[in-house]
């Protein structure tokens, strides 16, 4: 946050006062579908898995690891119930903020509704990439992307969830990396 906007000693105790420390064991629901996205994390250590859950299947479309923020805003912001799904992968130590709490939040921290447009800018950024790489790539393109830009997260994520990710079954995402290894 302080990498965003600048607050003043009073504002420091303000966001301290207001953010809570919560931690998820692996396997925990952030959200579970059907739940009211009642607050909005970020993750100090550990990663979450986003996915919704279409006739049976598990389908991933995000991750969100160490310095990222975590929510499901199609719920959070109207206060809705969710159709999204957002699992820890890995033990998580997460500082969390309600709802109720952001307002205050945005009202008393002065550069505070910055900071939210700034945040709420990079995820809708990243949704229009994926979602145009989903439309526009070939699955080994989408692959190619995962680990030019989650490298790091190869050894902590399983096959099954980054081929779900990139929108294949297990066995297309072997083919795919045994293509890209003999061409390296």
């Amino acid at each position: 946050m302080h990498n965003l906007i600048t607050l003043s000693l009073t504002e420091q105790e303000v966001v301290t006062s207001l953010f809570k420390e919560k931690s998820y064991k692996k396997g925990d629901f952030f959200l579970a579908e059907g739940q009211i996205c009642k607050q909005v994390g970020f993750v100090g250590k550990g990663l979450m898995r986003y996915y919704i859950n279409h006739d049976g299947e598990e389908k991933t479309y995000a991750f969100s690891q160490e310095n990222d923020y975590i929510c499901n805003y199609e719920s959070f912001l109207p206060q809705s119930p969710s159709s999204k799904i957002i699992q820890a992968l890995e033990d998580s130590d997460v500082l969390v903020i309600s709802h109720h709490d952001l307002q205050i939040f945005y009202a008393d921290v002065r550069e505070g509704e910055r900071f939210g447009r700034i945040a709420i800018e990079a995820v809708f950024i990243q949704l229009l990439q994926d979602i145009s790489a989903f439309y526009t790539e070939t699955p080994e393109l989408r692959y190619r992307r995962f680990i030019k830009n989650h490298s790091d997260l190869l050894q902590r994520i399983s096959q099954y969830h980054i081929a779900s990710y990139v929108g294949v079954k297990p066995q297309s995402l072997s083919r795919i990396r045994k293509r890209i290894s003999t061409q390296s």
